[in-house]
């Protein structure tokens, strides 16, 4: 092999035909070879025909690469955190990226130049031809996958450095992360505005189970946590009449802006305190789903597949029905994934909670890695138009891990509506007792039922009357919100 790699050039035929000296299946299986080497491993064409030095440094950066490779495999093996940090650490992805837009131009270069060493004029016209056309496909096959690769890997490091702060991290609340997530209406001038929906996950430190809690915008007179800016202005509970909505507290505190001076964002802040003092829960960091993005997001990964039990209308509430969401299981685009998850047309408030987490749920269990890789650079792009949230980069690694453990579980909820819960005047001892039970790691709650029994009707506010079109019915037969319950049998 080496004296046929390095067997110096014959004299060529000065015709144009094939067939004369220097033009024999000897040369052009030299050419094929230098390329096919350099392809398997960079530098190592250079060192036995070309230029020694120059394949001595590249044979070592690829031996150090590889290297590399197989040391960061075995860590991830070991240690799955390790994977998780160096995918979403920012210095760690910028030089990733960089190291692979290097390698792409210098695999590219070292590709030529081994087309170069195979003395193409030595070959036959359409061996010539040939050779150029492999190298081509070689260069740009290998450097452009390395490119995109490069392009994939920023487009990482841009949705992580921009949706993600730069704050530090929280830890754990008795063994759990618990996530206040709000939805409301697209737009920078509208995160003011009073959330649409009002949630939190409480997540299993250890192992990503999570429990659902869904909260009526509607609840009225609750307290605050202690020592909390609301509990100062309100230390009696949120009692100042019927406006004084849980969804309120936003439009409240962007009144009373200066109330909350070193927080960033003071209609969370007070949000997050409601709901904290609602459900006796610390809330560690806040989610705020933009629902327009949220569209664009179910688009990115193909729709989800849903089961709509009733005829769900498109539009109406100040706006004429266009269309419906029509009954039965199928995959739905992110238009109707979105009216499906927040028409309140012959619907209330508790009915829709229950459907928007369906789409939550079913959004875990159906987004696969194989989705988000495949359409990642659609998710990345919905993403930073989706989510406004608190939680650090520093944090990042964790909730990913946590998620894809979550992946795996059934997700529970409970919702604080009727009958379980009166929004006008809620048992808030009562909440916390029915919060506590559904946190209790499952092994202990077993025992005792980790589903709430259907409690006695509660009195109700007028706001809890105002129900239509039969929708307390479906909360008990379709989607049980009123009680702690294994979603993926709901939807």
């Amino acid at each position: 092999m080496a004296s046929v790699l390095t067997e110096p050039p014959r004299a060529t035929s000065r015709g144009g035909g094939g067939g004369g000296p220097g033009r024999s299946p000897h040369h052009f299986r030299r050419a094929l070879v230098l390329m096919l080497m350099t392809l398997v491993a960079p530098g190592s064409a250079q060192l036995v025909a070309g230029n020694k030095r120059v394949g001595r440094v590249a044979l070592r950066v690829w031996i150090g690469l590889w290297a590399t490779a197989l040391v960061l495999f075995g860590l991830g093996l070991v240690f799955d955190a390790f994977v998780f940090w160096l995918l979403s650490s920012p210095p760690v992805l910028g030089t990733l990226r960089v190291v692979l837009m290097a390698l792409a131009v210098g695999w590219a270069l070292l590709l030529v130049d081994a087309w170069r060493l195979g003395e193409p004029l030595t070959l036959h016209r359409k061996q010539r031809l040939a050779m150029v056309g492999i190298n081509g496909v070689l260069c740009f096959g290998v450097a452009g996958s390395l490119l995109f690769a490069s392009h994939v890997v920023g487009v990482q490091r841009d949705l992580v450095s921009t949706m993600f702060a730069d704050g530090t991290t929280v830890g754990a609340h008795d063994g759990r992360y618990n996530v206040l997530l709000l939805g409301g209406d697209s737009g920078a001038d509208r995160w003011g505005m009073r959330p649409d929906s009002i949630s939190v996950a409480s997540i299993d430190a250890e192992t990503g189970e999570t429990v659902l809690f869904g909260l009526p915008r509607n609840m009225l007179d609750f307290p605050f946590p202690e020592g909390s800016v609301m509990h100062e202005q309100f230390p009696d509970g949120y009692d100042c009449g019927p406006e004084c909505e849980l969804n309120s507290l936003a439009t409240w505190a962007a009144d009373h802006e200066s109330l909350f001076e070193g927080y960033a964002d003071p209609g969370v802040e007070a949000t997050k305190e409601g709901v904290e003092g609602i459900t006796g829960l610390e809330i560690n960091y806040y989610a705020m789903v933009n629902l327009q993005g949220f569209e664009k997001l179910v688009d990115a990964v193909g729709g989800v597949e849903l089961t709509v039990r009733d005829r769900i209308p498109i539009g109406g509430i100040g706006a004429p029905v266009t269309g419906y969401v029509e009954p039965g299981t199928r995959t739905l685009d992110g238009f109707e994934t979105l009216w499906f998850a927040r028409s309140r047309v012959a619907a209330d408030d508790y009915s829709r909670m229950a459907r928007q987490k369906c789409v939550m749920n079913a959004m875990l269990h159906q987004l696969s890695p194989r989705t988000v890789v495949m359409n990642f650079e659609k998710i990345a792009e919905a993403g930073e138009a989706l989510i406004t949230t608190d939680i650090p980069q520093g944090d990042v690694d964790r909730f990913m891990r946590l998620a894809l453990q979550a992946r795996s579980q059934p997700v529970r909820t409970v919702s604080f509506v009727p009958p379980m819960i009166s929004t006008g005047d809620p048992d808030i001892d009562k909440i916390h007792a029915a919060v506590q039970k559904a946190v209790d790691p499952p092994e202990k709650s077993q025992d005792d039922g980790a589903r709430q029994a259907d409690p006695a009707p509660a009195p109700t506010s007028p706001k809890d009357t105002g129900t239509t079109g039969g929708s307390l019915g479906n909360l008990r037969d379709g989607y049980g919100a009123n009680q702690a319950e294994d979603l993926s049998s709901a939807c």
